[in-house]
């Protein structure tokens, strides 16, 4: 890309939309795919045991039907860059919903072990296609004084996601007797647990409806005008709009289209700016975090606590994995991503530390010792706070920004899938290594999330404050 003086800086960046919680309300509507990735990501915790007891099924066997949905979640983020690319965002969005509401009503009403595997690859898929498309979309109609916030949306939906997810199974465990297979409104309560998510999947489809196209899409495809209407909206009528659609059309028309081609080339295989994404999403999941939503009820009973408190314990998880990410929202744009992404790399690196120290007693009646169960609590809670402050919030941004125009779209997916990847990996493994070791599994998180400090310090580059149309 072109560089630009300080007395041409693009109107992007200077422009401040004038009403501004329009804009909040889009990136919102958007952000909405975020809060059904984290619900769904979550809602399971509350179904594992059930699912076990119902089936009769080892932790090697429900580990791969917990961990299957990311199978889907790799395809659906592998391929909706490209879906976005040729039917725009909005649309993308659409099916998106129709796939959560279709893998909700199948999850709820499973025959057999391998029907609730489909119904839960569906919704992966809704979820890999939703992980892509809110950061890009947000990305595209956010203003860059504002975009670090804005984009910060998306995974305080995922987080908030997976409070509610927490708090409607809590609600629902104890409708049902604090028994997950107890019977409410003629299903087993974990079946209701699953169909709960018909409607925040209806709500996400319905917003799709009330929200603008991307400007950058609208440009690829001619319609210029609607682009310009679309800008007025988010970054107000002061900005200078036939210069804003020439920026854009002017970069498009100087790259070609997103594509998986484009992706290649250096030393190995992917260009280097791929290989940073694809290293951010690896080492967000590599640290462990989802264990501390898919399994906590169960990791919580293994060490002696009663059930009905581990589920209020995962809740709590939840709602220090909000804090931490209004944290991250206020200061992501203030800070900087790449010092944010440091800072919680150290905390994680403590609190993962002091779980394997806590987890690497004998259990006395079948519980921790109290020291040690203190500790692995303050710990777990510790861990998900720096987590959510830090990582949790900057590689979805620094995905939606760090990519050249001609790549984002085809990037951001490769990039996705990676992490779903990665999340399957930990999400599969987990039953077995805690068997094994449980103290050492978290070792092996501590590991990564030390090795993501020399990561971020050598490879990331900061992009706060940069217009879209700069990087590269």
């Amino acid at each position: 890309m072109t560089s630009t003086s300080p007395a041409s800086e693009p109107a992007a960046r200077a422009a401040h939309p004038e009403h501004l919680g329009h804009v909040v309300f889009i990136a919102a509507a958007a952000a909405m795919g975020g809060f059904l990735f984290g619900y769904d990501s979550s809602v399971i915790n509350g179904a594992v045991e059930a699912i076990r007891d119902r089936y009769d099924v080892g932790s090697a066997v429900l580990a791969q039907v917990i961990a299957v949905a990311l199978i889907g979640c790799a395809f659906g983020a592998a391929t909706a860059g490209r879906i976005a690319d040729r039917i725009g965002r909005i649309r993308c969005m659409q099916i998106s919903a129709a796939l959560f509401v279709v893998s909700a009503i199948g999850s709820a009403l499973p025959f057999a072990l391998w029907d609730l595997a489909m119904w839960r690859v569906v919704g992966g898929f809704a979820i890999g296609m939703a992980s892509v498309i809110g950061p890009a979309y947000i990305a595209e109609v956010s203003p860059p004084a504002y975009r670090g916030r804005l984009g910060s949306f998306q995974q305080a939906a995922i987080v908030v996601g997976i409070a509610v997810s927490q708090l409607v199974n809590w609600g629902l465990l104890n409708a049902a007797g604090g028994d997950q297979r107890g019977r409410l409104m003629g299903l087993e309560a974990w079946q209701v647990m699953l169909g709960v998510m018909v409607v925040p999947a209806v709500l996400y489809g319905m917003l799709s409806f009330a929200i603008p196209e991307s400007p950058r899409f609208l440009v690829s495809v001619g319609r210029h005008e609607r682009a310009r209407r679309v800008l007025a909206e988010v970054e107000g009528d002061g900005a200078d709009l036939d210069a804003r659609v020439a920026e854009i059309e002017t970069a498009m028309r100087r790259e070609e289209k997103s594509s998986f081609k484009d992706l290649l080339g250096g030393t190995f295989f992917f260009k280097p700016i791929v290989w940073i994404g694809i290293g951010l999403s690896v080492f967000q999941q590599f640290v462990g975090i989802n264990v501390a939503f898919y399994y906590s009820s169960t990791l919580w009973q293994s060490v002696g606590v009663d059930p009905t408190d581990s589920f209020f314990y995962s809740f709590t998880t939840s709602i220090i994995n909000i804090v931490g990410t209004v944290i991250a929202m206020i200061f992501v744009d203030r800070v900087g991503r790449k010092p944010l992404a440091l800072i919680g790399s150290v905390g994680m690196v403590i609190g993962l530390s002091l779980e394997a120290w806590a987890f690497s007693h004998d259990l006395v009646d079948g519980k921790l010792p109290a020291t040690q169960g203190w500790v692995a609590l303050i710990a777990a809670h510790m861990f998900v706070l720096f987590f959510a402050l830090s990582w949790g919030v900057v590689v979805w941004v620094f995905l939606g920004e760090m990519f050249p125009n001609r790549i984002r779209a085809a990037a951001l997916g490769v990039a996705a899938s990676a992490q779903w990847i990665a999340n399957w990996a930990i999400t599969a493994s987990f039953p077995s290594l805690a068997d094994w070791n449980l103290s050492g599994t978290y070792v092996i998180y501590a590991i990564f999330a030390t090795l993501s400090i020399p990561f971020v310090l050598k490879f990331v580059t900061e992009t706060k404050g940069k217009a879209l149309e700069e990087m590269g």
